[in-house]
């Protein structure tokens, strides 16, 4: 995928669900990962000729394993000419060894996003962005059936009162298939996740369960999506 359909899509997803207001100052969550970098790519670019003006800052939230560098990325925000702020933390020694969670997700995202919003809050964001995209928006939809018998997803914008931050979503039309072949064709610089329990949660069951039935039955996840779009869900009327 190119630069220019990147941003069609980031835009017109913007526009739909009316995410950004001039002067808005939008902290976007950089995990490293070939969403957030992606995401990270189209508003530094976007906002250069967006209508309505709008700044963003980068920060990346460290769970504190030694191994992970992100160095690399600190030098595309650098090109990009985004600030960047990392925010040292000990969430995975909290709960790998100290609490020795058994389904540590729920507890570090927690954490995750608590000290995301207090630095977000201190740069004077009033507004944060996430990568989820098209992909993340079905399987969300199908463990919300599957674990609580509910058809229910997360927003595209939703307000947080706790924190007085709005949140984001402007990668929800875009597949995940477009965002690898963005990251290897822009050579993004992904950095591994060493989380010891990726790829081995109830998410990566539900998309493996996603990309099996789709086999037979192509056109699924964009039956999926309409489905939800056309739903009562909130926040998705457009």
């Amino acid at each position: 995928m190119k630069l220019q359909r990147l941003l069609s899509y980031t835009r017109i997803a913007i526009d739909d669900y009316k995410m950004i207001d001039d002067g808005d100052k939008i902290a976007i969550g950089v995990s490293g990962g070939k969403d957030s970098l992606t995401l990270l790519y189209a508003l530094s670019h976007l906002r250069r000729f967006y209508p309505k003006k709008f700044d963003i800052e980068a920060i990346t939230v460290s769970m504190g394993f030694n191994d992970m560098d992100f160095s690399p990325v600190k030098e595309l925000c650098k090109e990009l000419k985004v600030n960047y702020t990392i925010v040292e933390t000990k969430i995975a020694d909290i709960v790998f060894s100290h609490r020795k969670e058994t389904n540590p997700c729920s507890l570090c995202a927690k954490m995750r996003k608590g000290a995301f919003n207090t630095k977000a809050k201190e740069l004077g964001c009033n507004k944060k962005a996430y990568a989820h995209h098209l992909d993340d928006v079905i399987e969300t939809m199908m463990m919300s059936l599957i674990y609580e018998g509910r058809f229910n997803c997360f927003s595209p914008v939703t307000h947080l009162d706790k924190s007085n931050i709005t949140l984001i979503r402007p990668l929800i039309y875009v597949k995940e298939a477009d965002i690898k072949g963005f990251c290897n064709k822009y050579n993004l610089p992904v950095v591994k996740n060493l989380c010891p329990i990726d790829g081995y949660t109830k998410r990566q069951y539900v998309k493996n369960l996603i990309k099996t039935i789709q086999i037979e039955n192509p056109g699924l996840k964009e039956r999926l999506f309409r489905a939800i779009k056309t739903s009562s869900i909130p926040g998705w009327n457009t």
